[in-house]
């Protein structure tokens, strides 16, 4: 187990926490697996410095290394990159995620980080308030979430109301969407539709005019927050060369070829 409070020796170097549950190996099998765990988390240079000299980021990865060492058949992780830097996090999960597919090993992770989750495993499960709302692939609960929980907790997005007029047809203040339904709805059915930044082009032609309310820059992108004139809003990821200020008027229309709405109720 992999523990987010770390749980290391204090009293053993990194070298040697990470051979603790390994120590029934021949030497020349302990140092070569004690190397390519510090390899696999970049602490080659720590080896022989203890715990209270290494930073948490640090501290983390020598569980990581110690926990992966004795080659286990299931590998609990609780947190286990809540305290590593971005580009380490990404990293790490990628290079864990592989390297226990590499090995057979099976984790079970958890974690509050959508992305690190999407890059380490084979199936997701979404929980909320201990209730398991969806089980299924990363591709799944983005594209063909079961409720509208899941539809709002996994990516970004946002759920507009739509009236459904045809089989594969529905009303919204963005227009009439026409795609495949992700569930069945009956005609006159009144539903929620989920819209994803992506489903959103920005278009100086259009006639739809939707107001900036915030903008948040992404480098290559800019998440523009935009509110329509019934008051729905949307999230639109737009090339950052098309800077535009908050309060003004820009030109969209929709993309959406699957179109994932649920029944509204009331």
């Amino acid at each position: 187990m992999v523990f987010q409070d770390y749980a290391l020796f204090p009293h053993l170097s990194v070298r040697e926490n990470i051979a603790f549950g390994i120590r029934k190996l021949s030497g020349n099998s302990q140092r070569s697996r004690v190397l390519e765990m510090l390899e696999l988390v970049g602490l080659s240079a720590e080896a022989e410095k203890y715990p209270h000299e290494l930073s948490g980021g640090q501290q983390q990865r020598v569980a990581l290394a110690r926990a992966l060492a004795p080659k286990p058949d299931l590998l609990l992780l609780d947190e286990p990159f809540s305290n590593l830097d971005i580009a380490l996090r990404e990293r790490l999960s990628a290079e864990v995620g592989n390297f226990l597919r590499s090995q057979g090993i099976s984790g079970l992770l958890v974690t509050h980080n959508q992305n690190e989750a999407f890059a380490m495993a084979d199936v997701i499960g979404v929980m909320n308030q201990a209730r398991l709302e969806q089980w299924d692939t990363a591709y799944n609960l983005y594209h063909r979430p079961k409720n509208q929980y899941v539809a709002d907790f996994v990516g970004e997005g946002v759920l507009i109301a739509g009236v459904v007029t045809s089989e594969d047809e529905v009303e919204t203040q963005i227009g009439t969407l026409k795609g495949r339904f992700s569930y069945p709805c009956r005609n006159g059915c009144p539903a929620s539709v989920l819209i994803r930044p992506e489903d959103i082009v920005y278009d100086d032609e259009s006639p739809l005019k939707a107001k900036i309310l915030r903008k948040d820059f992404r480098g290559a992108n800019i998440l523009y927050t935009l509110e329509l004139k019934g008051n729905e809003r949307l999230l639109a990821l737009v090339s950052s060369h098309h800077d535009h200020g908050i309060g003004q008027q820009i030109g969209i229309r929709s993309k959406v070829d699957e179109i994932i709405l649920f029944e509204r109720t009331s």
